[in-house]
């Protein structure tokens, strides 16, 4: 049974190369996110019920593309969706001056 002997220099060599791996880990591009969303990954998302997501299709508020019985969302739409109907917070009883 052959030893293997661990030196400084393998440690220091070890340290440098994993703070690379970590460093270009870190410095990566997030990936992107998915440009179609089904209906199921929309619910998910909203956390909403079949019915609530049919009633935003029905009433307009959510814009959707089907194909082959299958409907398809844009994320960029949802984005715009949710940031046109952001409630600004209002002061309430507790922040009064």
């Amino acid at each position: 049974m052959a030893i293997e002997v661990i030196t400084r220099e393998d440690l220091n060599e070890f340290r440098t190369l994993l703070l690379s791996d970590l460093n270009t880990m870190f410095n990566s591009k997030p990936q992107q996110q998915k440009q179609w969303l089904k209906s199921i990954e929309v619910r998910k998302l909203l956390n909403i019920s079949p019915g609530t997501l049919q009633n935003l299709r029905v009433n307009g508020t959510i814009t959707y593309t089907k194909m082959g019985g299958i409907l398809y969302y844009a994320s960029s739409d949802l984005d715009k969706v949710l940031e046109t109907n952001k409630v600004e917070a209002t002061p309430n009883l507790f922040n009064r001056k």
